[in-house]
């Protein structure tokens, strides 16, 4: 199994991975099928009017999540990865207000963001919650060519071929896992990951970026890795340096900054209480994830709802532990991608597939991983950190009031992090044996997503997100 370290951590634009950036990408992706007539199979000139239905829980938490607004920006010719804020805004309004959307420089296609896009709360489509259908008419209302995509998490899409395909051979499906016999560390277990160390000698880091640099060469993963910590250090700072009110409706505050102030002034003052470190952990991940909320730029870690737990643990490291440097900030990010990579190739990283725990909880269990191994541990104590967090947020249902990564989200990640180190630690001062194995754990969330009912699944119709405050 091969699942790099860059389909882990991703950089993209929030608040949802599951629910834009891969919708988004859904888009972006039937557009250009649509320019090349889908291997000449018909004439894109045929192509006068576009439609997009939304299923499931993108239905039911788009309009919190900016769904719709993702559908049109993908169309719109827009990617997470390279969108730029300010010019997607104006092509939304554009959009808007001209019902159009450019196919070629020459003909443009009709779409109504208001008219042409549904949110169907009645449909869910059969292989997976987060469903979406794409479709192009021609004169008459003719359909010319239709495709449905499922947002299976982490920003990651599938079309119904290719998800059908992976469910019927339960194998990792072409377009982001593939099998290679040939890469020198191909584990797809904890077990075998561990098993793969003992024989090399190598630590889970040195394994996977083997792997990695066997795609890539040393310099590009090296520049590719410290573009993902940029990106993750840059959210953290934007969000420590704003405040105000987040977007969606429910009022909440920006805590981020205020907290940040506060603690300098205990620093001043010498007057900080032991536990202040707890503190820093959860600004560093409040600020992350204010900023998805707030529609900015994150990295998936695996998620965006996520997004906040391994940055916060590795400035923590940079700042707060002895003897942090480089090389441990690297092994910390490529030990988390390997746990993260196993979690989603075993399990699920999506909260609408298996709750929170499938979000928080393996962002948790990676940043402990990354820590435990940033601070020295062996390959036995870095799976057994990993097992550690992942354990401790079993069940975790995923409830977004009003369908916002905001309410419980963001602290929810302030606490995952504070988890994440506590495994780590717990984990180091042992020598690595212990009774539950992550592969075991891993199986158990599997397990219990599956026996969860659909309400507490990010469909915002159980838990927190109807029991809200009367007024």
């Amino acid at each position: 199994m091969f699942l790099s370290l860059f389909d882990i951590f991703k950089v993209g634009v929030g608040p949802s991975s599951s629910h834009t950036m891969g919708p988004m990408s859904a888009a972006y992706q039937f557009m250009n099928i649509l320019r090349s007539g889908n291997g000449g199979k018909f004439n894109p000139s045929d192509v006068v009017r576009l439609e997009a239905s939304l299923h499931g829980s993108l239905a039911f938490t788009g309009k919190g999540h900016a769904t719709d607004r993702a559908v049109t920006l993908g169309l719109a010719g827009f990617q997470p990865h390279t969108l730029d804020p300010d010019m997607a805004e104006q092509s939304d309004l554009d959009i808007r207000a001209n019902k159009k959307i450019m196919l070629f420089e020459t003909q443009w296609v009709t779409f109504n963001p208001e008219t042409d896009l549904f949110f169907d709360y009645e449909k869910i489509l059969p292989l997976h919650t987060n469903g979406l259908n794409l479709c192009a008419f021609g004169a008459n209302d003719m359909l010319i060519f239709e495709e449905t995509y499922y947002s299976i998490g982490g920003g990651f899409i599938l079309t119904e071929a290719e998800l059908t395909a992976t469910k019927q051979k339960n194998t990792p499906n072409s377009s982001f896992e593939k099998v290679y016999s040939t890469y020198p560390y191909p584990f797809d277990s904890a077990k075998k990951m561990l098993e793969m160390g003992e024989k090399s000698g190598l630590s889970i880091a040195d394994m996977k970026r083997v792997n990695e640099e066997s795609v890539l060469g040393k310099h590009e993963f090296d520049k590719k890795l410290e573009a993902i910590w940029q990106a993750m250090d840059a959210c953290i700072e934007r969000g420590l340096n704003k405040d105000g009110i987040l977007p969606g409706g429910l009022f909440v505050k920006r805590r981020a900054k205020s907290i940040r102030l506060g603690l300098e002034r205990q620093q001043k003052a010498n007057t900080v209480q032991p536990h202040a470190i707890n503190d820093w952990l959860s600004v560093y991940a409040m600020a992350v994830n204010e900023e998805n909320a707030n529609g900015g730029r994150v990295v998936t870690s695996p998620t965006n709802g996520a997004a906040g737990v391994v940055p916060a643990v590795i400035r923590y490291y940079k700042n707060h532990c002895i003897g942090a440097n480089d090389k441990g900030l690297k092994d910390f990010l490529i030990t988390a991608a390997a746990i993260g990579g196993l979690i989603k190739h075993n399990a699920s990283i999506s909260g609408a597939e298996c709750g929170c725990q499938a979000e928080i909880g393996s962002a948790s269990a990676m940043a402990a991983a990354g820590l435990c191994a940033a601070l020295g541990g062996t390959n036995q104590q870095i799976e057994n950190a990993a097992e550690i967090a992942l354990e401790h947020h079993l069940g975790m249902t995923c409830d977004p009031v009003n369908g916002l990564v905001q309410v419980p989200c963001i602290e929810r990640n302030a606490i995952g992090s504070i988890k994440a180190v506590s495994a780590a630690s717990l984990a180091l001062h042992g020598d690595g044996e212990h009774f539950m194995p992550l592969d075991n754990c891993i199986e158990t969330m599997r397990q219990t997503g599956l026996d969860m009912r659909e309400k507490y699944k990010e469909t915002s119709l159980g838990g927190l997100a109807v029991n809200l405050p009367e007024c």
